[in-house]
């Protein structure tokens, strides 16, 4: 009777680590499919227009470079677990505020990408506001990690932290991955440092920041789409 009984815990066991294992492929397959249709996907005829005619002095190129930036924010906001994320670039967020207002397509592409409306949020930079600065090392930390850049000492920003200052984007946020030489102001937009998303003496905390620390890790819904949590906080911020 006991052999009998251990059988059937032994087998027992088997089926659960089995429906886990399969659980666990089923959601890295659906992740990697969305991932690969943020990737490819189509923008709406006239977006690019849309946002060339926000910005006069871009390229069709750079309209297109901005574009990869916003896909960038996409694949951030998937890889973090749809965790909250804050927007680091202005001209990015200007094409993704021109394609929310595309209602249909944006909220077919949110569905498909991430299994759930992605609601906008202002561009913004580090600050007062601690939930604002735990989104924002959470973006810095995945576009680093979408670049094979070490976050805590970046020899290069990502993508989407580049763009303002490549593009001269008036009133945009300027970024510098090394934080040894002075803060430089161009054109009205002060120089950020990358170093400071690691660094807890901008507000006393580094929230977001890394895939042990709070907020920084990924976690899946059971349909292999996005939690939809906000990270935790060190406490003392107000609300977004």
């Amino acid at each position: 009777m006991d052999q009998l009984v251990q059988s059937a815990w032994v087998v027992g066991l088997l089926v659960v680590v089995a429906v886990v294992s399969a659980a666990g492929y089923w959601r890295a397959r659906t992740r990697l499919k969305r991932q690969a249709f943020i990737e490819n996907y189509r923008w709406p005829k006239g977006l690019l227009a849309k946002l060339k005619h926000k910005h006069p002095t871009l390229s069709t190129k750079e309209a297109e470079l901005v574009a990869q930036g916003l896909r960038q924010y996409f694949r951030v906001y998937l890889a973090g677990g749809c965790n909250n994320v804050a927007m680091p670039s202005q001209v990015a967020d200007d094409l993704w505020h021109e394609f929310i207002l595309y209602t249909k397509a944006y909220g077919a592409f949110c569905k498909q990408a991430f299994g759930g409306f992605f609601h906008h949020t202002p561009a913004a930079v580090l600050g007062a506001n601690r939930h604002i600065n735990a989104d924002l090392r959470r973006c810095w930390w995945w576009a680093c990690k979408d670049e094979n850049i070490h976050p805590a000492k970046p020899s290069r920003l990502p993508l989407l932290f580049a763009l303002d200052a490549k593009f001269h984007i008036p009133n945009g946020f300027h970024y510098v991955p090394d934080c040894s030489g002075p803060r430089r102001s161009d054109g009205g937009s002060t120089s950020h440092c990358g170093g400071d998303f690691s660094n807890a003496s901008v507000d006393g905390c580094t929230d977001g920041f890394g895939a042990d620390g709070h907020g920084g890790h990924t976690s899946d819904s059971g349909d292999g789409g996005c939690s939809g949590g906000d990270g935790g906080g060190c406490g003392g911020g107000g609300g977004d």
